[in-house]
């Protein structure tokens, strides 16, 4: 299962307080009402944000990564469950549904997407709002082979990690960790897919109105940048 190392060190290598806020406020800025579901939810950063105002629901598919989350929920806030993003059998209606941090990118096939946002739409009540990212086409050549991101450092408790992300032309992004450990070295493989803004906005378009798409936040449509967010409304 991924994760199940990183999810001790996620914080550690991705956590930022300052990202974490333009999230929450980007989501705040559309007034959601009362019930959230965030999905693919992480150690819960965001998460518990989201929780300040509204009645929160969050589910992530590994199971250490929901126990991290948990263990900063220290006043039980947010009903945190692990789940695939895929299936929401077992959850009711909500009034927002997010997914962030380029979660939704580890969708591998259209016909995955498909099926996720048809998910999504029937699990909103009546103009329910659905929020997601995605990485920006330019991600591609960003980490293309000839000059692929690479990273090295220790944690606090003596462990060496090594990060590496690379893509390929056709779209995939393929993170690996390598975590040295005192008696034995753990890799998790992590792989994504970008995808072009026009065919989601035609995906979407078939259960949700596009109330915003942006790039980097405040660049309007889909441009040049890392990610392309979304804002839509249920049909």
């Amino acid at each position: 299962m991924i994760y199940d190392i990183l999810a001790g060190y996620y914080d550690d290598l991705v956590r930022d307080d300052e990202a974490t806020k333009q999230w929450v406020d980007w989501i705040e800025s559309y007034n959601p009402k009362k019930d959230f579901l965030e999905l693919a939810c992480g150690t819960g950063e965001i998460t518990l944000q989201l929780a300040k105002n509204h009645q929160v629901s969050a589910l992530d598919l590994a199971d250490h990564m929901v126990e991290a989350a948990k263990a900063k929920d220290i006043d039980h806030q947010v009903d945190f469950q692990t789940g695939d993003m895929r299936d929401l059998s077992k959850f009711g209606e909500f009034d927002a549904i997010g997914c962030f941090c380029d979660s939704f990118n580890y969708l591998l096939e259209e016909e995955e997407v498909r099926a996720f946002f048809k998910e999504v739409k029937a699990h909103l009540r009546e103009d329910g709002l659905f929020f997601f990212d995605s990485h920006a086409l330019a991600r591609i050549d960003e980490f293309a082979l000839d000059h692929a991101y690479s990273e090295a450092g220790t944690f606090e408790d003596g462990t060496n990690v090594q990060w590496e992300i690379a893509s390929t032309p056709e779209g995939l992004i393929y993170q690996d960790f390598a975590f040295y450990l005192p008696d034995q070295t753990i890799a998790e493989h992590h792989i994504q897919r970008v995808y072009d803004p026009e065919w989601l906005i035609q995906v979407l378009k078939e259960d949700f109105e596009i109330l915003s798409l942006t790039t980097d936040w405040e660049i309007e449509g889909a441009d040049e940048g890392e990610k392309y967010f979304f804002v839509c409304k249920k049909k």
